[in-house]
């Protein structure tokens, strides 16, 4: 199978999740990037069960309202049952790293919410010690260089992604070269920065559920 394929399935695994799960007439969580677009795909098919969906950054927003899901915004909305995302590297303890679409902070805020966190992942998200893929780290743009340098001597490389702005209308610092044998710990402590809005590691608030993509099919962990 294809990696798009391998998505695929998990994502029509998660909107059939959602439809045993979620109470009919609740509001979903819907994350962001390539995997959750194909799990919004999939919702669109059981939306009449639902009374709409909370989206974590713009760009879910209105792949959502283009299959004519009505989006709430998270003030307005008192309870979300079960949130889906995808991740960038998730570890056995489902732990994970996201962020690489820069919407980190939105999807910590929902998960945040959420009763159940499912994530959806191919194959290869699934590592034994996360940070070979860089963390992000969203910042105010003014502590960019501070905070860089704070982040350098924790053993990372951190080097501003080019070119972009959160919806929060700030940066983010993708940190090369961490081995991250203490998620929580980790997590935790570049939040203490004085500048950072919050980092890619969701350790603090790992998934419940993780639904794998695999050659011999999905895989439900947790």
């Amino acid at each position: 199978m294809t990696q798009d394929e391998l998505k695929q399935a998990v994502a029509q695994a998660a909107a059939d999740y959602v439809s045993e799960h979620a109470p009919a007439g609740s509001i979903i969580g819907v994350g962001t990037g390539s995997t959750a677009n194909f799990f919004i795909d999939a919702l669109a098919g059981i939306k009449s069960k639902y009374r709409g969906a909370v989206a974590s950054s713009e760009a879910t927003r209105k792949r959502l309202e283009g299959h004519g899901i009505a989006v709430f915004d998270l003030n307005d909305v008192d309870q979300i049952p079960v949130y889906v995302d995808g991740a960038d590297e998730i570890d056995n303890a489902l732990n994970m790293i996201k962020g690489g679409g820069g919407a980190l902070t939105r999807e910590k805020i929902v998960a945040a919410v959420s009763d159940t966190f499912v994530c959806i992942a191919d194959g290869s998200k699934l590592v034994e010690t996360m940070g070979n893929f860089p963390l992000p780290v969203e910042v105010i743009p003014m502590s960019s260089a501070y905070v860089a340098r704070e982040l350098a001597k924790l053993g990372g490389t951190p080097v501003i992604r080019a070119g972009f702005v959160t919806d929060n209308g700030n940066l983010i610092l993708d940190v090369k070269g961490l081995r991250i044998t203490d998620p929580k710990g980790l997590e935790a402590q570049i939040n203490q920065i004085t500048g950072v809005v919050t980092n890619g590691l969701f350790a603090l608030r790992p998934a419940n559920v993780l639904l794998l993509g695999t050659a011999d099919g999905v895989r439900t962990i947790g």
